[in-house]
């Protein structure tokens, strides 16, 4: 019969303080408290309100953590493109360098420090874009490009390997995946299922996409595909269907929040366990096309369409530790 270090990897740690995001089943110590505790499996969550964005705006990307993340790109009121760049501390947001091309429709992944964001779209001249840019924690600079131009794109990973797939081409919707090494782009295995505005989580070898829209337009997605650096295989769909999802942490404990699906916007919020999804607490604002950052036990969401450009942020916080006597 297996004992708890074979099973979970490690053995019991004394600890001072409960960890931050613990794993489901994790066991560990409280040295200060002077008790065993455990994370409970699907343990329950909601959102709070954090700091506003100082700029209101829809269709933008994000990076980074709950308490130090980092916001870029979008649409401002009514439809212009925006290059604001802002960084949040765990509590309120700060304007620093601007992108060197204002656009929406994109997507982003790293970390406040160190970010890449990918495609989208700017005027002028209006039109999807190739283009990519680093940011180094003051300032963006261009880099290589995508191989295809696209927007409406969802990714994960870190500034020097990471992942973009799916999207919207100027005709039609896109299974493309491509991996970033920090260079250059590689064109990799395609998604089983072509859509655009999916959600995203994971790292550059082990991802999932969840979600979007398939053509046509108003087919709704409740797909969900896992990348494990060589393919996508199809495993448990989402419980709602809808596009414009904010996606975080890894491809076995990823959250989706928010989206559209039949005219209206939702708060509905899911979490994945590696096998299947749950539903846990909604968010307080129903919106789209917001950005989000963080893990699954701390997330958070920030900016989108509910209707009219929202500035609000919100934090999730997992109730993740009980006694064990």
């Amino acid at each position: 019969m297996a004992d708890y270090k074979e099973i979970v990897g490690t053995r019991v740690k004394a600890v001072s303080a409960n960890p931050s995001d613990p794993s489901d089943g994790q066991v560990w110590y409280n040295s200060t408290d002077e008790v065993l505790r455990y994370k409970k499996a699907n343990g329950a969550g909601a959102w709070s309100s954090g700091g506003d964005l100082n700029n209101g705006r829809r269709l933008q990307a994000g990076s980074g953590t709950q308490t130090a993340a980092l916001a870029f790109g979008g649409s401002g009121v009514p439809t212009a493109y925006r290059a604001y760049t802002e960084t949040y501390n765990g509590s309120s947001w700060t304007e620093v360098g601007d992108l060197v091309y204002a656009r929406d429709h994109t997507t982003g992944f790293g970390t406040q420090t160190a970010s890449i964001m990918a495609g989208g779209y700017y005027s002028p001249p209006a039109g999807r874009k190739k283009i990519v840019e680093s940011w180094d924690g003051s300032s963006w600079t261009e880099v290589g490009d995508l191989n295809e131009v696209k927007r409406e794109i969802a990714s994960c990973g870190i500034s020097t390997a990471g992942l973009v797939f799916g999207g919207e081409l100027p005709s039609p919707f896109s299974a493309e995946n491509e991996s970033w090494n920090g260079t250059s782009w590689t064109e990799l295995a395609d998604l089983n299922t072509a859509r655009q505005r999916p959600g995203g989580a994971g790292v550059q070898t082990a991802a999932l996409c969840f979600g979007g829209d398939k053509d046509p337009f108003t087919t709704y997605s409740d797909d969900t595909e896992l990348w494990n650096g060589s393919s996508w295989t199809e495993v448990n769909d989402l419980n709602t269907a809808r596009h414009g999802m904010g996606g975080m942490g890894s491809s076995t404990r990823a959250m989706g929040c928010g989206g559209y699906a039949g005219g209206s916007n939702l708060s509905v919020t899911e979490q994945w366990n590696g096998t299947s999804w749950s539903e846990v607490g909604d968010l307080n604002i129903a919106r789209t096309i917001g950005a989000g950052a963080g893990t699954q036990g701390t997330g958070l969401f920030f900016g989108g369409w509910g209707p009219g450009n929202i500035e609000k942020t919100e934090e999730f916080t997992t109730v993740s530790t009980i006694a064990v006597d």
